[in-house]
């Protein structure tokens, strides 16, 4: 995510450009939190995935009923990959996407309007045994859905058409929510919609961290005038996306079996050679960088674990948080830190308290596989722990940052 704001230039303080009736532009007035995309859905981020996680280990050590007849369990899965993720995906491309089209961000009661109807969701799951199960699905499955096409209007508007595979990746994991909600009202489990969603959340970061990832850490090495530089994004990635996602399909399809066991491996070299290409070892000096590599390498972990579950070395749930922990929710945690500092007043450096937040996610997703290793439960009442840890230290850092800090 690139840390420029949008060239177009800003109206009379307070005022924001029109178009087709939309306001937009960075408002000078009101809540900061309410400026720009980023803002409100990193913010929201942070605070559900400590309180997500704090209800999720209470409901298992005191029985509290999450989610009434959704069950505990799906409600956990759908909050962590819906709830959770949705946000952070969200503010990414409300905050890129005027980045990439050149127009100005939607910000004030339009993206005011899009953040309550996530938070609608949020508490819809949650409030489900009071309100029904059928009642909270539906508040919850029109988010993602109203995202893509206001995405999609501003692509178009745009006229970046290009970009719009973005948001067919997007697409999958909405319709993805629907199966979940399907699965488990007529089965009491979303598995197979669980790991398509998975799927979808690898892909965009193999589309978009590949980008990213690479041109970040060219334009850092550049100013230090290194000789050797990241291998920039070409048409051997452009095979080695098409590979993942062949992997994942086949693991998506079955998941148990050699098949599996075999294509999830491969999808671990795929992805290990690409992270070779672009000189991670080099960026140790500066972590907000590292950690996107670091981030980028728990999928050659993930793929791993996935072959290690396809032939029954590991439960399904331990060897899908490797993957979902240090590879999809450590890369939101990476980019989520970087954005809200090059987007306020803030170096683009990695504080104590952030490299802190890095740690305590990435030991997160390597105690809860070991929690099924060793049969251990301590392991995964620490896995939890680690991830309120992670995200409460980003919520003390970041907060305020979200909240007051303006760029100008």
């Amino acid at each position: 995510m690139s840390s420029t704001t949008p060239a177009a230039p800003l109206q009379a303080p307070g005022d924001t450009p029109r178009r087709h009736g939309i306001p937009r532009g960075l408002r000078r007035t009101g809540p900061a939190l309410l400026s720009y995309g980023f803002r409100p859905f990193f913010l929201g981020a942070g605070v559900f995935a400590v309180v997500a996680m704090v209800l999720w280990i209470t409901a298992l050590t005191s029985g509290l009923p999450l989610g009434g007849d959704y069950g505990m369990v799906a409600w956990h899965g759908h909050e962590m990959l819906f709830g959770f993720a949705s946000a952070v995906v969200a503010g990414f491309l409300m905050t890129a996407i005027p980045n990439w089209t050149g127009q100005m961000p939607l910000s004030g009661p339009p993206l005011a309007a899009l953040a309550l109807l996530w938070l609608a969701g949020r508490l819809a799951m949650l409030g489900a045994p009071w309100i029904g199960v059928t009642a909270a699905v539906a508040i919850d499955a029109l988010f993602l859905p109203v995202l893509v096409a206001v995405c999609a209007r501003e692509l178009i508007a745009g006229r970046k058409y290009k970009d719009m595979k973005v948001l067919v990746v997007i697409s999958v994991i909405a319709l993805a929510n629907l199966g979940y909600h399907a699965e488990v009202i007529l089965t009491g489990s979303g598995q197979i919609a669980e790991r398509a969603a998975l799927a979808g959340y690898v892909t965009l970061v193999m589309v978009i961290g590949g980008r990213i990832i690479p041109s970040f850490t060219r334009n850092w090495l550049a100013m230090r005038r290194a000789k050797r530089l990241p291998v920039a994004f070409n048409r051997q990635d452009g095979i080695a996306i098409g590979a993942v996602i062949v992997a994942l399909l086949v693991w998506v399809v079955a998941p148990a079996g050699i098949p599996a066991a075999v294509a999830s491996v491969a999808g671990a070299g795929v992805v290990l050679w690409r992270l070779l290409r672009w000189r991670g070892v080099t960026t140790w000096p500066e972590p907000l960088l590292l950690v996107l590599h670091i981030a980028f390498g728990f999928f050659v972990l993930g793929f791993l674990s996935l072959a290690a579950g396809a032939v029954g070395w590991l439960p399904p749930a331990g060897a899908m948080h490797p993957m979902l922990v240090g590879g999809i929710a450590g890369m939101m945690l990476a980019v989520m830190t970087r954005a809200t500092r090059g987007h306020t007043r803030h170096e683009l450096t990695a504080s104590r308290i952030t490299v802190a937040s890095y740690a305590c996610l990435f030991a997160a997703a390597l105690a809860r596989p070991a929690a099924d290793v060793f049969a251990a439960s301590w392991l995964l009442d620490l896995a939890g722990g680690l991830w309120i840890a992670a995200f409460g230290l980003f919520l003390i850092e970041y907060g305020p940052m979200l909240l007051r800090d303006r760029k100008s």
